[in-house]
């Protein structure tokens, strides 16, 4: 009988850990106010930022949301006017990884003209999201 129970008990955790874990998947969520630690440069992503927003992707070799969420980023910021993307190997790049507290690929951190990040996601986002995430980022930078 105790083995039912304990049986039941991990069936219902994992179900919730599952719901919990779709739920935050591909939401932007706001940086803390006042966070100097997620400032990027043009060096640090080895790319020029945009003049009015970066969209900076963490992705990994198997990853394959990151092949769909490079194509849905690609594809923003060859329409939005002062966007430019961004695609970091995660892998290679360890140290920015850490500094950033990223847990997961893809990872997508809007970045405001200056570099400063705007907001993040984790997982696979929709393009209504992307697009709302850009206009914060733009709209802070006013």
């Amino acid at each position: 009988m105790a083995g039912i129970v304990a049986l039941l008990a991990a069936l219902v955790l994992t179900g919730f850990a599952a719901w919990a874990v779709k739920a935050k998947n591909g939401r932007f969520k706001d940086r803390p106010p006042h966070s100097d630690a997620e400032i990027l440069t043009a060096t640090d992503i080895g790319a020029e930022l945009g003049e009015r927003a970066t969209l900076v992707q963490f992705s990994s070799a198997f990853c394959s949301p990151c092949r769909a969420t490079r194509v849905l980023l690609t594809d923003i910021a060859a329409k939005v006017d002062g966007v430019t993307t961004v695609d970091i190997d995660a892998e290679e790049h360890l140290d920015m990884v850490r500094r950033l507290g990223i847990l997961r690929t893809p990872t997508v951190l809007v970045l405001d003209g200056a570099g400063t990040v705007s907001t993040r996601a984790s997982g696979l986002p929709r393009r209504e999201q992307v697009l709302a995430a850009l206009g914060q980022a733009v709209g802070e930078r006013r």
